[in-house]
């Protein structure tokens, strides 16, 4: 051959193996399905996932399924701050933020006024049950839907009782209402989602119909558009909607489809037609989600976006044992990788989904959530260092 043609084809050779690598543009159809951002080793970052969950499974130790102790650590965490005891002047401040409550001689009273009727009835519930048992106390109740001290923003330390927190907050977290009864009230649940017991039977029944073969393999979501960190996966639906079913509902305060992303808004789908689905997303609300344990329930692979809020029972959960962990920040093109991933890896995806039903299933009954309680106000009682005067201002609380 022609020196000058062998040289020619060295480099037409040489490009053209380097096209789906330095040269190729990922957004472009023409690249290689083979080489995406990781082009240069396909497989390395495959096998990463793969050494993540291996790892974290041979970590982990199963909780003990006796007396709550699952989520016990969560109570302690919660009271390190008042361990030195919590003083009038100190319940005051916590007071200021926070609905009122008293046990006294075994009953339960509130004030008059409170800020969400409904969710006041949901904590309530537990807190009736509970009253013929506990010692005198008072607690300052949180109803709203964030937490209320904060010492990075110059919040005096008060023991203010919130459903949900991130950890820079003081607050102590209790079960959420929402295990019972106040919310959120959606067009499919206009009292509130509440009564976790009866949704523990129909999701799971429900999981039953749907077993793992027979799901759609398809990544789902249904909600409001309560944050931009949602986006990501209603666009990458818009674009490719044989891998992603996710869609933006309204919300109380939507006003046009400038509010559901410039779509219109999608009807809400029940928890139970969610196990239709192998993949499930769940993301914050304006603090922790309400609808992450319910989603467990289908046997479907949770993929939890964001680590940062927190419920009482989020700790007993761990990433890559029992849900697929996604940053807040993902990429159109990371949220594909992942559930691509999980499509080419189906059996480890059945097994992650497997553990994040039973744990659930085990972990977090209504015995579980009447324990929690019991727990954390027979630990926070022992704090007070003051004795509990009954406030006539308050009303008895009748289950």
């Amino acid at each position: 051959m022609n020196s000058h043609l062998f040289t020619l084809f060295c480099i037409v050779v040489l490009v053209k193996s380097n096209t789906n690598q330095e040269f190729c543009n990922k957004d472009d159809e023409s690249c290689s399905a083979d080489y995406n951002k990781y082009s240069k080793e396909p497989n390395e970052w495959a096998n990463k996932i793969k050494e993540k969950i291996d790892l974290a499974v041979s970590q982990y130790v199963p909780c003990k399924s006796t007396n709550c102790s699952c989520h016990a650590s969560v109570i302690d965490q919660d009271l390190a701050p008042f361990k030195d005891g919590i003083t009038k002047q100190l319940f005051s401040k916590a007071r200021a933020k926070a609905t009122k409550y008293q046990i006294i001689d075994g009953k339960l009273y509130r004030e008059k006024e409170c800020h969400f009727p409904a969710r006041c009835a949901g904590v309530e519930h537990y807190l009736t049950a509970l009253a013929p048992k506990m010692p005198d106390l008072e607690l300052a109740l949180n109803t709203r839907d964030w937490p209320q001290v904060n010492p990075g923003w110059g919040h005096p330390k008060a023991p203010v009782f919130s459903f949900s927190k991130t950890k820079d907050y003081y607050d102590i977290m209790y079960p959420a209402w929402s295990f019972w009864e106040g919310g959120p009230a959606i067009s499919l649940y206009p009292t509130g989602i509440g009564r976790w017991d009866k949704h523990r039977i129909s999701i799971s029944k429900a999981a039953e119909k749907w077993p793992w073969e027979k799901k759609e393999d398809r990544a789902f979501f249904r909600g409001s558009r309560t944050s931009e960190e949602r986006d990501a996966l209603v666009l990458l639906s818009r674009s490719e909607p044989d891998l992603v079913d996710a869609q933006y509902t309204k919300n109380q305060a939507w006003k046009s489809d400038m509010d559901t992303l410039y779509a219109p808004p999608a009807s809400e789908v029940p928890f139970e037609d969610h196990c239709k689905y192998k993949y499930v997303f769940n993301y914050r609300g304006v603090a922790a989600s309400f609808r992450f344990k319910h989603l467990f329930l289908c046997k479907s692979l949770v993929f939890h976006v964001g680590d940062q809020w927190l419920e009482f029972f989020y700790p007993s959960l761990k990433p890559w044992v029992h849900y697929v962990p996604i940053s807040t920040d993902a990429t159109q093109e990371e949220i594909k990788d992942l559930i691509n991933f999980f499509k080419e890896n189906d059996s480890l995806g059945n097994e992650i989904a497997n553990r994040g039903f039973q744990h659930i299933w085990d972990h977090l009954t209504d015995k579980d959530v009447r324990c929690y309680w019991r727990k954390l106000l027979k630990k926070y009682a022992k704090l007070l260092k003051y004795d509990v005067v009954k406030d006539v201002d308050l009303e008895l609380i009748t289950a």
